[in-house]
């Protein structure tokens, strides 16, 4: 316990031969160094986790992530440790809060930029579907896009072959009644268009010749519209169209885990609003609490170092500053006086010498 104790008070800031004459204060620092200590630890997960998804698909991605971590999670420990060291408790409370304003408002932004990447672990299953979702109808506005396009670039073309389909698809029922009638005219059935009359006579043969014409211009026509299909599928392969495909369920989860930090952190902001716009709020608040959340641990150390009434250590730490202060004055003092000293018995023997030289001189 002794070395967990010496570490919080190193992580503290207090002058440990101070602190160590006043026992009832020793649990006080403990708590106000493993504030710190876990303030930085968050900082040090955080900022390791968004420089993981900077760098994600690298195979240095995980050494990236954890240099870095280390160093922000120390520069925040730093910083927290001198400004609530530096936080003087005889001062008067305003005096205080003085001092503490300029790091609330950057622990504010700190906090901010903490909270961020975990929040984005915290909400990773939503994230991932908000993203497939997202990247679903990027893909289908895109093919929406290039096929609007490509009707665009070869309107007549395509005019073209639907009014030949058109022409086709007619002529094709056209040729089926025919033909039935045909039947009708063969096998004897009396209709309005047959003469009922069993054979294969003059009005079935005409008929018959008829059918065979038009055949032959379905076939044509049919032709015709199997080379136009062949020039459309290979201006659409040219235009690159076939490469664009609506993504499959095994795609969109490849996607979604390959998601850089900004996609990741938009889904989580579109996570506070449904589908059709409106606002959720459960959801909102449940990501603006847990970014104050840590906005406000990171706030802690100074709260708590503020929150703390003054001990033995801060009188003794003032008592030790104020007696180091008036040393100080002192050898300044002395430095002036032996100085000053110095300076006229320099004068005095600078006098004498100019004078013995100018008796020389004369003589």
């Amino acid at each position: 316990m002794n070395s967990v104790n010496q570490f919080f008070w190193f992580c503290s800031g207090v002058h440990l031969d101070t602190l160590k004459k006043h026992p009832t204060e020793q649990n006080k620092y403990v708590g106000i160094g493993a504030t710190i200590f876990f303030t930085g630890l968050f900082a040090a997960l955080s900022g390791g986790y968004a420089m993981y998804f900077v760098f994600k698909g690298d195979p240095f991605a995980v050494i990236f992530a954890l240099l870095f971590g280390i160093l922000w999670g120390l520069a925040i420990f730093n910083m927290d440790r001198y400004i609530v060291a530096s936080i003087n408790k005889n001062a008067s409370l305003w005096k205080q809060i003085l001092q503490a304003t300029p790091r609330i408002l950057l622990a504010v932004m700190i906090g901010i930029v903490i909270s961020r990447p975990l929040e984005l672990k915290i909400f990773d299953k939503e994230i991932r579907e908000r993203l497939k979702v997202s990247y679903l109808n990027n893909q289908r506005a895109k093919i929406d896009t290039l096929n609007k396009a490509f009707n665009n670039k070869y309107a007549i073309e395509l005019a073209k072959l639907n009014a030949t389909r058109t022409e086709r698809d007619s002529l094709a029922s056209a040729i089926k009644a025919d033909r039935q009638k045909l039947n009708f005219e063969i096998f004897g059935n009396k209709t309005a268009e047959t003469s009922g009359v069993m054979g294969y006579g003059p009005y079935a043969k005409r008929k018959e010749a008829e059918l065979i014409q038009r055949q032959q211009n379905l076939d044509t026509l049919n032709a015709y519209v199997r080379q136009q299909e062949d020039f459309v599928t290979r201006r659409k392969e040219f235009d690159g169209m076939f490469a664009e495909k609506i993504y499959t369920g095994k795609q969109l989860d490849s996607l979604a885990s390959i998601a850089g930090f900004a996609d990741r952190n938009w889904a989580l902001g579109q996570l506070s609003f449904n589908p059709n716009g409106t606002r959720d709020e459960s959801t909102a608040m449940a990501v603006t609490f847990i970014g104050l959340l840590f906005i406000f641990f990171e706030c802690l150390p100074v709260f708590v170092k503020m929150m703390s009434s003054i001990g033995p250590y801060d009188r003794s730490v003032e008592f030790r500053e104020t007696a180091e202060v008036y040393t100080a004055e002192k050898d300044r003092d002395y430095e002036v006086e032996v100085v000053d000293g110095v300076h006229e018995t320099r004068v005095n023997t600078s006098i004498e010498q100019k004078k013995l030289r100018l008796k020389e001189d004369n003589y």
